[in-house]
Parts: C-alpha cells; structure tokens; sequence
C-alpha cells in the first residue's frame, strides 16, 4: 500500500539508500544566510531538503523550531518569498515544503489547495509534508498532488495504528516520515525504542520510510538505518546550529560549515547502518 512516488528526484533519493533528509526553516535568520545554510546541506550530502514555510501556529513544533519560525517571519518571510528562495536554489537534492495546511488552503482565490500546490511545482518544489492535516481530510491536496507531479508525505506517529493507519497509507507518497517518539520536534541525546516498533508496524507497506524526531548525531543515523529505516530526518540539530550562530554573531561562512560538517557526519551513520544491516542480513 502507499501511492507510488509521483517525484522523480524523490524516488531516486530512496533508490540507493538511505537518503539523509534534512530540515531548515527558509528565511532563519534572514533571506541571503538561509540560502547558504540550505546549500551548505546540500555540500553535505542531502538527498532530500525539507524547507520550513514558517506558519504562525506550529503545533507540531519544540522549541527550537519555533524560534526559527519566529526569526523568519520577523525577517519578512512569505510564501511568495518562500517560492523565490526554492527557484533561487543552487543544489542536487530534491525539494520538499513543510508548512501547515491554513497555509495552503488560504493561498490564492479560495480554490482551495491547489493554487499552493501549482506555485510550489512552478518553484520546483517536489513534495509537502503537512503535520496537521488528517489523512481523511487530505483527498483534495492529495488530487492536486497528483495533478501537478508532488509527493505527499505524512507523519506517522508511535501511536497511529489500525484504520488509520491504513487511511494514512493509502494517501501517502514519496516517502512516510516516522516520528520516532511522542511529543514535538526536538534533537535528543538518545533513540527511542519506539522507533523500532513503528518500522515494524510500518513493514508490510512498500514504501520508503524516513525517521525523524530527535536525530542529532552520527550515532543516531548509524543506530536508526541498521534497525530498518531508509532514511534520517533531521530538522532541530541542525536549526540549533543556526540558532548558535544568531547567539553568537558569526559569519554566514562559519555557520555553513558547521551545518556541512554534521550532514557529513549524519550521512557517514547512516552509511554505516547500511552495511551493518546489510552484513546482518547476510550472516541469517
């Protein structure tokens, strides 16, 4: 179950795994240092980029994430500057919009999503994760969707199971974000042994599943790839480091290269979880 990837560049992401996705909020602290910071990801190794479209009410956000959206929107961010910053974009990986779905709906003449959904393919965009939106409320961005080549990713939490699980599968493409723990975003110093057990609620569905919530080290990329998942989010390590930057007024230059330097080190985990799983398979 799980529609196939109407992206391309997403599916490639996945093909030879695991695909490391990262996570920053557009416009943190400002226009021109968040298009570095994105390309620094890239430099790093991203398969996939998740752009935050800073929305008022982030529900599914920690702390450090809605500090980021504050910054931004402070800086003046909008969704047509959104749409700017993505066809502005020096990099490889594939681009996917995280935002929240008023957002969406309230875009353009009161056609409902697709306005978004037909600007956001314009600017390159390939995918929306959109955290508040039920899976039975999603037909009509999932049709747009499909209209206009995205994916459309959901969250899967520790305790979606059952029905709607099932409903949440049959409207999901691209790749499924499995939140790793209860609660909001935030980098851990830990793995949640939850993490483990919604893989294996996930299995029997043939599509790629990417974990997130609490991913901070290589370690943790390492540890999450070889108990079975085909990709790492990571999202609130990496806007710390932005954070830390604002703190301590550092170059652009230098906050890049911290941002380059942890992909590296998430995407060296992740590879060596490969082999480890792949070396256990063997050994059965």
């Amino acid at each position: 179950m799980g529609e196939p990837a109407n992206s391309s560049a997403i599916a490639a992401a996945f093909a030879d795994g695991p695909a490391y996705v990262p996570y920053l909020v557009v416009g943190d602290p400002d226009y021109e240092s968040s298009k570095a910071y994105v390309e620094a990801l890239d430099r790093g190794g991203a398969d996939v980029i998740e752009l935050g479209l800073p929305f008022s009410e982030p529900i599914a956000e920690g702390s450090t994430i809605q500090e980021a959206l504050v910054r931004s929107l402070d800086a003046g961010m909008t969704p047509e500057r959104f749409f700017a910053f993505a066809e502005g974009l020096d990099v490889d990986a594939a681009l996917v919009c995280m935002t929240y779905y008023n957002l969406i709906y309230q875009y353009g003449e009161g056609e409902g999503p697709r306005p978004f959904v037909e600007r956001a393919a314009a600017a390159g965009i390939q995918g929306l994760v959109v955290p508040d939106l039920p899976a039975e409320e999603a037909d009509p961005l999932r049709e747009a969707c499909d209209e206009f080549g995205l994916d459309l990713v959901f969250i899967v939490a520790p305790t979606t199971r059952a029905d709607r699980l099932d409903r949440l599968m049959e409207r999901v493409s691209g790749y499924v974000y499995v939140q790793a723990r209860l609660g909001t975003t935030g980098a851990r110093d830990d793995v949640s042994d939850q993490t483990t057990a919604s893989l294996d609620r996930l299995r029997e569905y043939d599509v790629p599943k990417a974990v997130g919530f609490g991913i901070s080290s290589g370690e943790h990329a390492e540890r999450i790839v070889a108990g079975g998942a085909d990709g790492i989010i990571v999202g609130s390590a990496l806007v710390d480091i932005v954070a830390e930057g604002v703190a301590e007024d550092l170059p652009t230059a230098a906050v890049a290269d911290r941002l380059e330097a942890l992909s590296r080190e998430l995407t060296e985990g992740a590879e060596r979880g490969r082999r480890s799983r792949a070396e256990a398979t063997e050994s059965v």
